[in-house]
């Protein structure tokens, strides 16, 4: 998980906190505020912790203030998940999601004018629902997110 930052028509600054899994590439939740702290963060990993029925094992992230938080550390305590922090000025620790940020810049953010957080929002939610359900990832033999794990999920455990 990782922050991009935007404005909105007026130059008016905010951000984005992007959730994306490695493994499947899906992007798991773009939370767009003015101000993203600790707490959002936090809650943003309960939403997908019951929308998707699982925990990660691990996520990788930065050591930005909001990562490194309380309300963060106790959801990662609290649901047996581990922390794995960046080393400061290392991008390429986190390769993911940095080149997921660099899609979303280069596909989304760039090409559009929001007027308001609420259109960001809306506009930004279409673009993840493309992303994880039409985009094809040559990492995943060209499917989208959505067909790798569909593919993945009928596959019988006797063969993984």
């Amino acid at each position: 998980m990782d922050f991009v930052q935007d404005s909105l028509f007026n130059g008016s600054r905010f951000r984005i906190l992007a959730v994306v899994d490695n493994y499947s590439k899906k992007c798991l939740g773009l939370v767009v505020g003015k101000s993203l702290k600790g707490r959002d963060v936090a809650e943003q990993l309960e939403q997908i912790k019951l929308m998707e029925n699982c925990v990660p094992e691990r996520i990788q992230c930065d050591n930005g203030s909001e990562f490194i938080s309380k309300e963060v550390d106790k959801w990662a305590y609290e649901n047996g998940t581990t922390l794995d922090f960046s080393r400061p000025g290392k991008p390429t620790d986190n390769p993911y999601v940095e080149s997921f940020n660099g899609k979303f810049r280069d596909e989304w953010l760039s090409v559009n004018w929001f007027l308001a957080l609420e259109d960001a929002d809306e506009k930004i939610e279409i673009w993840k629902w493309d992303y994880n359900h039409f985009r094809p990832h040559s990492s995943l033999g060209d499917l989208s997110p959505e067909e790798f794990i569909n593919l993945q999920s009928n596959i019988p455990e006797t063969l993984i």
